[in-house]
């Protein structure tokens, strides 16, 4: 079982490992604004995402499994301290170790996610500013009766000319 716990944790790792290498590749796409290349990437950060969910419900049930065993385990004991019951130094030590790597993976993973929701965002505000400035319309600082920002319209064309 806790062999089955190393290869769960190894996967996790990998994914997690490769979620920031797509992070990176998004990024890159968010700075060209590589619609196409943005679309492939958003499958395949859905895609790990799912492997993630896939293996973190195989860890959950290994977890439990395991835990039936030893007493001194509950729902708020830690994993570094879930390990220390392992049956041989070896086993500990290369829990612990994948548990130092999947802490930075997930950690890198986060802030790219961080970094490309800005990159995203700024994105998404510069064509909004554009496609107001080519309809005329302006978003004004005071709120309209429903709560919402106050819309205004300007003329750029007659038609009846």
């Amino acid at each position: 079982m806790w062999q089955d716990l190393i290869d769960v944790l190894g996967k996790i790792c990998a994914v997690y490992d490769d979620l920031g290498k797509i992070g990176e590749r998004k990024r890159d796409a968010l700075v060209k604004v590589d619609m196409k290349d943005l679309a492939k990437i958003l499958d395949e950060e859905q895609l790990a995402a799912t492997k993630i969910q896939n293996l973190e419900k195989q860890r959950g049930s290994i977890l439990k499994e395991l835990s039936k065993n030893f007493k001194n385990v509950n729902a708020n004991t830690k994993a570094m301290d879930f390990y220390r019951n392992a049956p041989s130094v070896a086993i500990r030590s290369k829990l612990t170790s994948l548990h130092g790597t999947l802490t930075k993976s997930v950690e890198r993973a986060v802030t790219l996610r961080d970094n490309n929701q800005i990159l995203a965002q700024s994105a998404l505000n510069a064509v909004k500013f554009h496609l107001n400035r080519l309809s005329g319309a302006t978003v004004d600082p005071t709120y309209g009766q429903k709560g919402g920002g106050s819309v205004s319209h300007e003329k750029k064309f007659d038609f009846k000319a």
